[in-house]
């Protein structure tokens, strides 16, 4: 794949992404355009075979899949509600490894989001391993104290005993 071509897609899936409340999310409609699809059909179907591979992965398709309706406007000033949904990362990968990897997007796509997805697995994985290493530090001076308080009232208690021994 040519240098350009990579650059071009890189950039519109990360123009793509929408931000909500920390969280990172694209829209159906709008990845289907990303990947080469041109009807709505022909890409609902690839996202019901990615639920159903979320749904086998032991994940709840809803946390990945949240089906949203919106209206858009049609020729004659009339609105009508159509079906979208707000889609993960995760889900995004999934629909990439399901599309006809034939097209030059969706082979782009499923290097995009399987190496994305894996820089976020390793950023978690660095999260977990700090909290983990923060616990143990504080486990290690709470010790210490819990040692020195313990000292300090073994010393105190043969203070006390010493005063009351009969010579």
């Amino acid at each position: 794949m040519q240098r350009e071509i990579i650059y071009k897609l890189t950039k519109s899936f990360q123009d793509s992404a929408y931000f909500k409340d920390n969280l990172e999310f694209w829209l159906a409609r709008e990845l289907q355009d990303l990947l080469g699809y041109t009807k709505w059909e022909n890409f609902v179907s690839i996202i019901e075979k990615a639920k159903i591979s979320c749904k086998n992965s032991g994940f709840n398709i809803n946390d990945h899949f949240l089906e949203v309706r919106k209206k858009v406007k049609l020729g004659s000033d009339a609105e009508r509600e159509i079906i979208d949904y707000t889609l993960t990362r995760y889900a995004c990968y999934l629909i990439a490894q399901n599309g006809d990897s034939r097209k030059e997007e969706i082979a782009f796509a499923q290097s995009y989001f399987a190496i994305q997805t894996r820089k976020q697995e390793l950023v978690e994985e660095r999260i977990k391993l700090k909290e983990r290493i923060d616990a143990r530090e504080y486990k290690k001076k709470y010790w210490l104290i819990a040692i020195l308080v313990k000292f300090i009232y073994y010393q105190y208690y043969q203070y006390i005993g010493n005063l009351y021994k009969p010579f």
